[in-house]
């Protein structure tokens, strides 16, 4: 294969990556801006992002850790912190004197901060944690995002998180909506902004991925003994994917509260973290297509496509059986149940859409 053939795959992907941006745009201008479409949206390139970032410890390093919520609730609250603004601190901290923090930052630079604090946490959860091997550590990250949910929830740190009260009024995806003088909206971006965070944050995941760190994360997942061998220093590896891993968890937790517009940390529990591992699973461990895909497929079907199993439907004078609140999860349960049956490796396995023309191209030489 020639370098045009090879470079061929990567000019397709970014030519449907372009267009799908491009779609977006447009659609969120002649469509009303309250259309469930941009709520699934929104919500997931924010779950996109956090699922390939657990993909690159649980499907390209090998590491199992279930401390995804944690990292999503640190990066959610320094956000929250250092943007909300300072004529509204005092209504936000009404019950802590305006709160310890009197000054903001902008939207970038908090969300820079939010994967900071939260790479901070996982280093020095790193150090004695990622020890442990398998169930044991996933069962020691998923201590401490219990327990640093609890943390945050103290009334004694209520000058800094507020205590078990919600964070409010920064800054959320509606306010990058260009307006006119008179306070109107002529340029929708609210949905194309989470696209572009994930998309920046997705990409620089998947250059890391194909460089020699990325190499040695792999060499780590297939074979411990092995890379060690080869001069990988298992140590540092692991640190560096757990560390990197958590960095763009906590920038998803500052998306996660762009999206919701409040934050509170009793929201961030460990179901949020399964549902992530979820999303994981049914794209493909170890493919970060799959995992874009499948976080858009499972927001779809649990927050809108299903809604309908939620309510009572009558047809003529016969009401449906069924159809309850909560029917909706049964079904939606089953459909994952048969994803996993049928797709046993997941929706895309190990391929990523850059790779399967060039896949296909081998296949067919080899046929020949």
């Amino acid at each position: 294969m020639n370098k045009e053939q090879s470079k061929r795959p990567f000019i397709v992907t970014w030519v449907v990556v372009a267009l799908i941006y491009a779609a977006v745009f447009i659609s969120e201008q002649i469509m009303p801006p309250s259309s469930m479409l941009f709520t699934v949206l929104k919500k997931g390139a924010t779950y996109a992002l956090v699922a390939v970032s657990m993909n690159l410890l649980n499907g390209f390093t090998g590491i199992f850790s279930l401390g995804q919520a944690g990292f999503m609730l640190i990066g959610a609250y320094v956000y929250g912190i250092f943007t909300i603004p300072l004529d509204v601190r005092a209504q936000v901290y009404q019950y802590f004197n305006g709160g310890l923090v009197q000054f903001t930052v902008p939207v970038v630079i908090a969300m820079i901060l939010s994967g900071l604090a939260a790479a901070f946490f996982a280093f020095l959860i790193g150090l004695p944690v990622l020890r442990l091997k398998s169930d044991y550590l996933a069962i020691a990250t998923l201590g401490f995002a219990e327990i640093i949910r609890a943390i945050f929830q103290w009334n004694n740190l209520g000058p800094l998180t507020n205590g078990s009260n919600m964070l409010r009024l920064f800054p959320s995806f509606n306010d990058f909506n260009i307006k006119d003088a008179n306070g109107k909206v002529i340029v929708y971006l609210s949905t194309l902004i989470p696209f572009i965070i994930a998309g920046v944050c997705i990409f620089l995941i998947v250059m890391l991925i194909r460089s020699n760190y990325g190499r040695a994360f792999k060499a780590i997942r297939d074979d411990e003994v092995a890379a060690e061998a080869m001069g990988i220093n298992l140590a540092h590896h692991k640190q560096l994917a757990f560390c990197i891993s958590s960095f763009f968890a906590g920038v998803g937790g500052a998306m996660l509260a762009m999206y919701q517009t409040t934050v509170q940390a009793k929201s961030f529990t460990s179901a949020m973290t399964y549902e992530i591992l979820l999303i994981v699973v049914i794209g493909g461990v170890g493919s970060i297509t799959g995992s874009v895909l499948s976080s858009f497929l499972f927001v779809a079907c649990s927050e809108w496509w299903l809604r309908f199993l939620d309510e009572k439907q009558m047809i003529g004078n016969f009401e449906v059986p069924l159809l309850r609140n909560g029917f909706r999860l049964v079904v939606f349960s089953v459909i994952i149940m048969i994803v996993v049956l049928f797709f046993r490796r997941g929706i895309m396995g190990d391929r990523e859409l850059w790779d399967m023309g060039a896949d296909s191209k081998a296949e067919r030489g080899a046929k020949q």
